[in-house]
């Protein structure tokens, strides 16, 4: 099992954002992968704790929000910023800021088309066993070493992975390192003879709800495609195509720039024409956009991507417990003061930290007037703070594992039990593979 948040209500139909199909005799069947594929997705609900990082308990910032400390390992070649020039007369502020982020962003988003076969039920000689598909997604570029990033879910499976820059030059690249649990992978091509632009990546601390946002890529395959919005909102949950849908990828940013399918893989991008999130889903009930889309962070980004340069593979932290944000209502049914903050655990995962670390689940059933709120058990830990800093709910406590924490890593918890206060010493596990 993983590290489970129990959502209080059920999710909303979620999709990955690439595109995939093409028309005649493999339309019905990349309709129902379209739909399985949807279906899939609403399933993973659940939330993991932690990703990787390089510091020490001891090094982590004395502050939640303080900037991550990323891999220091093929990073992006560096390059100068956007410079936003006041805007020539007849063009107003914004359009100039649009205009400077597409001109000097626009060559390092690509096109990546996938050719992938299918199997097919079907034994039936007018039927082929096997249906070659093709689907489409966005990539930008990472360095001058020829490393690009993507969506995980953009190039699984693939047999054939052609990259086509925004002059037209294509070129076949390899899937060098995938991280489904995060939805990235890089994948790689030749770089000699090609003039390869590579991306500057923000920090998650810069971004804030109402900033404006850019976002690059290639919907329904039209290559180059500049949409704008805000930020709406920092620090989600989304759904992570994990086989099982027990984790989800925290510290997520959810923007109102139109993403559609296509999109997956492509920059969000600040004003100064940093990355600061990979698209990668939309929330619709009809696949298409409507306002709510999600990117994986930066904060994420900057840890995984050079793992997966440097060793193909990436490792995520884990603790091993599922619990629930405690909120006030719940205080009365589970003996604790409503004043309390913190992180209700519900269950201990055998074999892993927490249960060598003496932490508690629950041990009883309660009877409670608010299913969708109160987790209906009692008895077990609450989580009131991890190395000092206090965390008030559960997607606090993944974006702190998410930044700061590492398999290896000692991590103090101080939870609450029978109404005492008490330390826990933690030595965090790699998450284990299903």
């Amino acid at each position: 099992m993983a590290e489970i948040m129990y959502e209080s209500t059920p999710p909303s139909e979620s999709h990955t954002t690439g595109s995939r199909g093409r028309p005649a005799l493999i339309a019905i069947a990349i309709a129902t992968i379209i739909l399985l594929s949807s279906c899939f997705l609403l399933a993973v609900g659940a939330a993991f704790f932690g990703l990787n990082s390089v510091t020490s308990a001891a090094a982590r910032p004395a502050r939640f929000n303080q900037p991550a400390n990323y891999l220091q390992v093929s990073n992006p070649t560096p390059r100068a910023q956007v410079v936003v020039k006041p805007p020539p007369d007849g063009i107003d502020y914004e359009s100039a800021v649009l205009r400077n982020i597409y001109e000097q962003v626009g060559p390092s988003v690509v096109n990546i088309t996938v050719e992938m076969s299918h199997p097919t039920v079907s034994g039936s000689e007018d039927v082929p066993s096997d249906l070659e598909i093709t689907s489409s997604g966005s990539g930008f570029v990472w360095d001058t070493n020829g490393h690009i990033v993507t969506n995980y879910h953009v190039v699984e499976g693939a047999d054939q992975v052609q990259v086509t820059f925004n002059d037209g030059t294509m070129s076949i690249a390899d899937v060098i390192g995938e991280d489904e649990d995060s939805d990235l992978a890089v994948i790689k091509i030749d770089p000699e003879g090609y003039d390869l632009v590579p991306v500057r990546l923000g920090s998650m601390d810069d971004v804030y709800v109402g900033m404006r946002v850019a976002a690059i890529g290639n919907p329904f395959g039209l290559q180059g495609t500049l949409t704008s919005g805000i930020v709406s909102a920092i620090g989600r949950s989304i759904p992570a195509p994990t086989v099982g849908g027990n984790y989800s990828i925290p510290d997520s940013i959810q923007t109102d720039a139109a993403i559609n399918p296509g999109n997956s893989g492509g920059p969000l991008l600040n004003e100064r024409g940093e990355v600061i999130g990979v698209n990668a889903q939309i929330r619709s009930e009809v696949r298409a956009n409507s306002g709510v889309g999600f990117a994986v962070p930066a904060s994420i980004i900057g840890r995984v991507v050079p793992s997966l340069i440097e060793t193909g593979s990436y490792k995520h932290s884990y603790l091993g417990v599922s619990g629930v944000t405690f909120s006030p209502l719940c205080g009365p049914e589970l003996s604790l003061d409503p004043k309390r903050r913190g992180v209700i655990v519900e269950q201990v995962l055998d074999g892993g930290p927490a249960e060598r670390a003496g932490l508690r689940g629950a041990s009883r059933q309660v009877a409670t007037k608010y299913p969708s709120i109160c987790p209906g058990v009692s008895g077990g830990d609450l989580v009131t703070a991890i190395d000092g800093k206090p965390v008030t709910s559960f997607e606090e406590m993944l974006t702190y594992m998410a930044r700061y924490t590492s398999p290896g890593d000692t991590v103090q918890l101080t939870v609450l039990r029978n109404g005492e206060e008490r330390q826990f010493d933690l030595t965090l596990s790699a998450r284990p593979r299903r």
